[in-house]
């Protein structure tokens, strides 16, 4: 009786794996798995604790800013050659805006914390895009991919693919990374991981950069 009890359990076992199993290539074939894994990662997104020490970097800048013109000249000015194809495949550059406050992002379809922060960065753009310029620099090999998503989402973010070499300054180890351009055209932040782009003291501190 305790035999055909733990051969009932066994065969148990074995049909949930099996589920489970199922589940996850129907995941990973459909391609949704990005999706899952980067949902689940929202949870941590809502703790803060990913998020970039906007204070800090503000601290800094009011002090650079009070030294004399001399000695506070910055190194950390942005590269503005960086070339970018929009979604309809007309090609621009970085460098048409300068001059503005540029937000600007790389990610891709296939990397699950991309996708965790895109509903932040979404809304930031709802309600920043008047006064930042957004780069949603997608770095899929296919560049459609992106728009897709994109499109499937909802969002209606301004996307670009690159449309050349990416200048040694923006050649991040990791995606997503976020860098974040001045007003003056100076690289304020650079942010790898993933954070909520959609918090009230990282909006203020990209008012601060006008």
């Amino acid at each position: 009786m305790k035999k055909d009890k733990n051969d009932n359990n066994s065969k148990k076992t074995w049909i949930q794996y099996g589920i489970f199993a199922a589940i996850a290539i129907t995941l990973y074939a459909t391609g949704l798995h990005t999706e899952v894994i980067g949902f689940a990662q929202r949870g941590l997104l809502a703790t803060g604790l990913m998020n970039p020490d906007v204070k800090d970097i503000t601290q800094v800048r009011s002090s650079e800013n009070t030294r004399d013109t001399a000695t506070s000249a910055t190194t950390n000015e942005a590269d503005f050659s960086l070339k970018l194809m929009d979604r309809d495949g007309k090609i621009t550059s970085l460098a048409d805006l300068k001059g503005k406050v540029i937000f600007m992002n790389f990610w891709a379809t296939w990397c699950p914390p991309c996708i965790a922060e895109m509903p932040s960065i979404d809304k930031l753009h709802e309600e920043m895009g008047d006064e930042v310029a957004f780069v949603i620099l997608s770095l899929d090999q296919d560049f459609e991919l992106a728009k897709a998503f994109d499109k499937r989402k909802g969002y209606d973010l301004p996307i670009y693919a690159p449309a050349g070499n990416l200048p040694p300054m923006y050649q991040s180890s990791a995606i997503p990374t976020t860098y974040v351009i001045d007003a003056a055209g100076n690289l304020a932040l650079t942010h790898k991981g993933m954070a909520d782009y959609s918090a009230s003291d990282f909006k203020e501190f990209l008012r601060s950069l006008k």
